[in-house]
């Protein structure tokens, strides 16, 4: 469907009948009288403030309670007990799982013969045998001997559109937009908000500031003792036996041979000698050659002369004619007297407006600024028990852990106490060993 009128019927070539301006959009939609929307009957309900004052305690207030929390108490670690019992150095592996002595498998692959045919192989293919070419002719091309004749009328250098598109000027149209109908109301913006109403402030108080203790040095000096120093001791223990299994060699007098299973089954087959042609001895011929071509021995000029110029000795004359440059391209094609068309250019048929335009949007219009008003916070001050018992600074950390006395490295000493030189290893490192170490060495020595 399309947007035509349906009174006249399309005509290309007529400037006489004006444009009708109905459509059939504005058939199907036509223009309906603009009514107010009537009155909402819900009642209006005024917000009643309520007299009794708010209550500044939460349900997380109400139901979790602060509860007095006491130190942990760590259960005392166990003393280690040391047992004179030896470690039994046995496992499951080696009781369970016994070796046993080892032969090697003789190959168990059958011995294969393979047969060669002596007959000559056929290298003719299929394709070769049933595809066969045809001798037939040639087929002619079956096409008519269509040949383009131009027409000899003149052209008239004129489109389709230059003969039925005409131009028949602006078309005046009414815009089927709806008026606005926003009232405008002179009365002053009621800026009262519920917040405003209900939500009253309250004089802040001063926030509660926790004073920090001093931090006291422990006088109590530090031992310097670890769990792993107490309990794990150096004991002088036996170095572990080795635990792989003892096997026995086999040893065979028989020599080791150095064939192998390939160079048993897999044998060079003879080869045939090579057929080799012997070449045939040049013999020079015993004639002498013959030098003379056939353009010697046939084509001879016992006469021979030299060609002879036939151009002739005759010279034009000059004639004081003028040239004629005329041809025939310059008679039978001469250039037409065309003229450069000017453009089709109308007139303006849409009326400026006399009053200037006083560039406002909307925006500016509608949306003027206001003076700005300092709103005040009606957030209620906190009303809840307040405890000015000071915080207790005493953690497990501070009762348990007391610091200890810095403890100097061995290793900053030139000769550390409690530790005599032995000696220096291959690489220049000094050796010491503990001093009760070496008095039990020298004791059991």
């Amino acid at each position: 469907r399309q947007h035509r009128c349906p009174h006249l019927p399309t005509r290309l070539c007529e400037d006489s009948e004006k444009p009708c301006m109905l459509s059939e959009y504005m058939e199907q939609y036509p223009l309906h009288s603009i009514t107010v929307p009537g009155g909402s009957f819900k009642p209006k309900e005024a917000y009643k403030m309520v007299q009794i004052p708010m209550e500044g305690i939460s349900t997380t207030k109400r139901d979790y309670i602060t509860y007095e929390v006491l130190p942990q108490k760590f259960k005392p670690p166990e003393k280690h007990i040391k047992t004179d019992e030896s470690m039994d150095l046995t496992s499951t592996y080696k009781q369970d799982y016994y070796s046993y002595p080892t032969s090697q498998v003789p190959p168990c692959l059958p011995y294969v013969t393979r047969h060669i045919p002596s007959a000559k192989m056929d290298i003719r293919t299929t394709y070769k045998d049933d595809y066969v070419p045809w001798n037939e002719t040639k087929t002619q091309l079956i096409r008519p001997n269509n040949r383009f004749h131009p027409s000899e009328e003149k052209f008239d250098h004129r489109t389709i559109v230059q003969d039925y598109y005409r131009y028949r000027g602006p078309v005046a149209t009414q815009g089927c937009k709806p008026p606005s109908l926003v009232q405008k109301t002179k009365a002053p913006f009621e800026n009262i908000t519920n917040y405003r109403v209900n939500y009253v402030p309250y004089p802040l108080q001063k926030s509660y500031v926790h004073k920090n203790e001093k931090y006291k040095v422990n006088e109590v000096p530090f031992d310097g003792l670890t769990t792993h120093k107490v309990s794990y001791k150096g004991l002088a223990g036996q170095p572990a036996k080795f635990a792989k299994p003892y096997q026995l060699k086999l040893l065979n007098d028989l020599p080791f041979s150095s064939t192998t299973e390939f160079q048993e089954k897999y044998l060079p087959w003879p080869r045939p000698p090579v057929f080799t042609k012997t070449p045939n001895i040049y013999l020079p011929p015993l004639e002498k050659m013959d030098l003379h071509t056939t353009t010697q021995i046939y084509y001879k000029h016992p006469n021979g002369k030299p060609a002879k110029m036939c151009r002739s000795l005759v010279q034009p004359k000059e004639s004081n004619k003028p040239f004629n440059s005329s041809s025939i391209m310059k008679e039978d094609y001469k250039p037409w007297l065309c003229k450069r068309q000017k453009p089709i250019i109308h007139a303006l048929e849409m009326t400026i407006p006399v009053k200037p335009m006083d560039c406002l949007t909307t925006s500016q219009t509608y949306y003027v600024p206001h003076p700005i008003t300092v709103m005040k916070s009606c957030k209620p001050g906190w009303s809840g028990p307040k405890h000015h018992t000071l915080l207790d600074a005493k953690t497990i950390y501070a009762t348990s852990y007391t610091p200890k006395g810095i403890v100097r490295c061995l290793a900053s000493y030139k000769d550390p106490p409690g530790y005599i030189f032995t000696g220096t290893d291959a690489d220049g490192h000094h050796i010491y060993l503990p001093a009760s170490k070496t008095e039990c060495l020298q004791g059991g020595h």
